[in-house]
């Protein structure tokens, strides 16, 4: 059984457990501790064997606004050794959700930023919402978004991660469907339709055949556990370099200070 959480919301329908993220006042932004509860139930749930299908969705109407502000506060003062740890974590859940044996669905209620873009890629199905927005604004902090790249990258194709990652542009569910991070984009009442009809046919497939399946197509495209093991290793050691830099603080300064960065205009 997936452990206690008090950042997720737990609910098992028949076969499919959906997992919300529960923080919906901080629009379900990450801290250390989501990232923890997370990884923990994910890899609890599958190690369940009723479990068919694992649901990922955000409590309220956002998906996830990515990082939280209080733990982008304390990892912008932490050391470069502490925030490469700290990255590790975020990559760890990635990977693990990324290479969940069981077949995962995102159901995108709302915006998703950062992060939240990474949990959308790493999973199986992606359904949002119109009227959804989307952003990898990471540079606008002189920072990039390393831990989730591998996953964003496989799911939009590299022309289009160069573009929303240099850019840094706020793009819609349209466009999100359109470049690959949705799978289908519906109206918000349409919603609960739309995910339980790709819940109906991943019942038909064979539960052994379909975790086969995942694995032949991350495989065949390069990615296994122990690759992305050692990407990880050198993105968490990027983005806490970069953190600690002279642009990474100035851009989180500002940030946090509600200012336009120094490069802003020059």
């Amino acid at each position: 059984m997936p452990p206690a959480s008090t950042s997720l919301r737990i609910e098992h329908h028949g076969t499919t457990a959906q997992v919300a993220l529960q923080r919906p006042e901080v629009h379900n932004a990450f801290d250390d501790g989501l990232i923890l509860e997370l990884t923990e139930t994910l890899l609890a749930l599958d190690a369940e064997p009723g479990v068919r299908a694992v649901v990922l969705t955000g409590a309220g109407t956002t998906f996830s606004a990515g990082a939280d502000l209080n733990w982008m506060r304390r990892m912008a003062s932490a050391s470069e050794e502490d925030n490469r740890a700290d990255s590790l974590r975020l990559a760890t859940l990635m990977r693990t959700l990324n290479f969940l044996s069981k077949p995962t669905l995102a159901r995108v209620n709302g915006s998703a930023y950062g992060g939240g873009v990474g949990l959308i890629a790493c999973c199986d199905l992606a359904i949002g919402v119109d009227g959804a927005k989307f952003s990898l604004s990471e540079v606008k902090l002189g920072l990039v978004p390393a831990v989730i790249s591998p996953y964003v990258i496989a799911a939009i194709g590299l022309r289009h991660a160069r573009r929303m990652f240099v850019g840094a542009e706020v793009f819609d569910a349209r466009e999100a469907e359109r470049i690959g991070l949705l799978h289908q984009c519906v109206e918000p009442a349409q919603l609960d339709e739309a995910v339980e009809r790709c819940l109906h046919w991943l019942g038909k497939g064979g539960p052994s055949a379909q975790g086969e399946a995942k694995r032949l197509a991350l495989r065949m495209a390069g990615m296994t556990a122990e690759s992305m093991q050692r990407i990880d290793e050198e993105n968490a050691a990027l983005i806490a370099r970069l953190r600690v830099s002279n642009e990474g603080q100035e851009g989180l300064s500002a940030f946090f200070d509600k200012r336009a960065p120094h490069w802003v205009g020059h």
